[in-house]
This record gives structure tokens, sequence and C-alpha cells, in this order.
């Protein structure tokens, strides 16, 4: 089930807006099309991204994945268990965030619905 209170991008992230601050993982499908994560590389506090800036990357034992960002301003949080324990990217993945954001301009990039985004995976894209 793709949750309904976030947004995703063409990419397989989501971003779940709260006010000012936009909070980053990836989705479900993501973690799949992964395999086993086995390591994240996190921003730092205070590093600044633009809209479509690599902020993250995720390694798995098939393949290493940037993550980027669909909303511009400044990392305000990360979820530093993922640096010992990165595989509750694939116990849980809307329920690991990456990293948040606190949007400077409010702005966000192209993103789609939880809807968009399952029809999205049904067209195969």
């Amino acid at each position: 089930m793709i949750p309904n209170d976030r947004k995703y991008t063409k990419e397989h992230e989501w971003l779940k807006i709260d006010g000012n601050k936009a909070i980053i993982g990836i989705t479900d499908h993501a973690q799949h099309e992964l395999g086993d994560i086995v390591f994240v590389e996190l921003p730092a506090i205070g590093d600044t991204f633009a809209i479509g800036d690599s902020a993250a990357v995720v390694e798995s034992v098939k393949a290493v994945s940037n993550i980027y960002t669909q909303a511009g301003g400044s990392v305000v949080e990360i979820n530093d268990e993922l640096e010992a324990a990165p595989e509750k990217l694939n116990e849980d993945a809307y329920g690991t965030f990456i990293f948040a954001l606190d949007m400077a301009s409010g702005e966000l990039g192209e993103l789609l619905s939880a809807a968009e985004y399952e029809a999205f995976l049904e067209a195969g894209e």
C-alpha cells in the first residue's frame, strides 16, 4: 500500500511535508529493487541543497543509488540510526526516513500523488 500522506518522485523517493519541513525517504518499490541495503551515506546537518540535487547515497548488494531532493533547503535532521542499521530501509521503507530539510522557499519540484505514483509503477516506467 502506498501511503497517501506524502508525495512521490519518479526516482522512487517520498517526501512528507510538515509545514516548512520536508522529510525524505525511499519507496517500498525502491528498496525492493535495490535488494539488501548495506550502507547509507547521509548528508550533514546544515548542508544545503537545491531541487534536483543528490543529497544522500544508498548502497545495496546490487547497486548504488543517489537520493535526489525535490525540495530546496538545508538539512535539519538525519536518521543516524541508518549508519549502524541501513537494513531498516528494507524493513520499513515508508516508516524510515533518511533526512529532513527546512525548505527555504517552500518550492517543490515535480511530485506525484500516491495514486499518480501507483499508476507510474503500473505503467512500468
